[in-house]
Parts: C-alpha cells; structure tokens; sequence
C-alpha cells in the first residue's frame, strides 16, 4: 500500500526498505529503488543473500551494468568467493570505440541506449558460466540486451540475480530466460484508480492485464 507520504515498504531478502513511489507516465508509478541510497551495510547484505541463491550454479564471473549494477555486482562476487566481476557500459569511453554494442530502452530513461562490451574483455566470459545481475527486473529489456550481448561474446548465462522484480511484464518480455531470475523481492507498480488514488498493480502491463506498460 502506498502511504500518505507516497511511500512503499518493500521486502528484499531479510531487509525492509522504504521507497519513494514516482509517477513516470500519466498515471502510472513505480517504488524507485536507488541502490546507493541505502548504504554500504545494505548491498553487503543483499549481496550476500543474492550469492547464496546464485552459489548453486556454479557462476564464474558475476556481469551487471552500470551504474546501479556496480555495488550489487562487487558484494555478489565478494561473497561467491570470485575476484572478477565485468560491467556492461551504457555511456562511451575513450576504451570503448571498438566495443560490441547492444542497443536497450529502460523504464527509467526516456530514450533508447547502447549497452557496451569491451572487446578486450571477451576472454574473461567466452565459455564461462555468467551471472547477470542488477537491483531491478522491471521491463525485463535491460536484462534481454544483455543476455544476448553476452551470448554474442560466448558466454553462458546461467542466472539473472536481481535484488528485486517490479510486477510481471519482464516474464513475458524475458521468455524462457525468466526461468533464470532469482530475486530477493517483489514489488508492483501503481496505476490511479476512479478516485485518483495509487494502487497496486502486480500484473505491470502483461497481456493478461489487458494495458500496456510503457517503456520510457
């Protein structure tokens, strides 16, 4: 329930947070979750609870993108007992003029992006077990980019690790590869009713719902 304030309490693993709900289209909303707003003890936590979901599949490499991805993507590998973690990029740098690129649209940007791949990275996932992972499954289109920019490089996706997934759209969008999540929690989004009120949407937009969710 979305409180007075316009806040939601969501569970992620053993950890409470509380989130500010932004409206993002007319009538629509999201509980927005900023990793790095919720200090360094939380991502360790969840890190180490992500981990031991992860731990049975034998990753050898944690990937993420940036930049949200980051801490997650450092406390996952710390606590697998790893010592590499690879970034997708989202924004050129002077290292990346040559980089395989995959292009993605996100829920919380309004235009569409590249995802990048050094090409000098290739090595360090080409045949490996890869655990993707980031703090929200929302669309599912970040992760989808993903995936494939990883395949395309040789790696094997083995897991998509999140901290917590936003209603049920990425299911449909991810296919088959939704049988790879594994997250810490859940969340819907919000949609006004007749009486302007925000209320819970679980299904976000899915066939079944019968609306879509916009991606921008």
């Amino acid at each position: 329930m979305v409180t007075p304030a316009g806040r939601y309490q969501a569970r992620i693993g053993s950890q409470v947070v509380d989130l500010p709900v932004v409206e993002i289209a007319d009538g629509l909303a999201i509980a927005l979750l900023i990793t790095v707003d919720h200090g360094v003890r939380f991502s360790a936590r969840a890190g180490e609870e992500l981990a031991e979901l992860l731990a049975p599949l034998g990753v050898d490499i944690v990937a993420s993108v940036a930049t949200m991805g980051i801490p997650l993507a450092i406390e996952i590998t710390r606590a697998l007992g790893l010592d590499d973690y690879l970034i997708l990029q989202k924004t050129p740098k002077i290292h990346l003029a040559d980089a395989i690129a995959e292009p993605v649209r996100s829920i919380t940007t309004s235009a569409t992006q590249r995802l990048l791949f050094d090409r000098a990275r290739v090595h360090a996932v080409e045949g490996r077990r890869v655990a993707l992972v980031d703090d929200v499954i929302s669309t599912g289109a970040s992760a989808q980019a993903a995936l494939s920019l990883l395949r395309r490089v040789g790696a094997e996706p083995v897991a998509i690790g999140a901290l917590m997934t936003e209603a049920a759209r990425w299911r449909d969008v991810l296919g088959t590869d939704a049988d790879l999540v594994r997250s810490l929690g859940a969340v819907p989004v919000f949609r006004r009713d007749a009486t302007g009120a925000l209320v819970e949407d679980w299904d976000g937009g899915s066939p079944d719902a019968g609306t879509a969710l916009p991606v921008t």
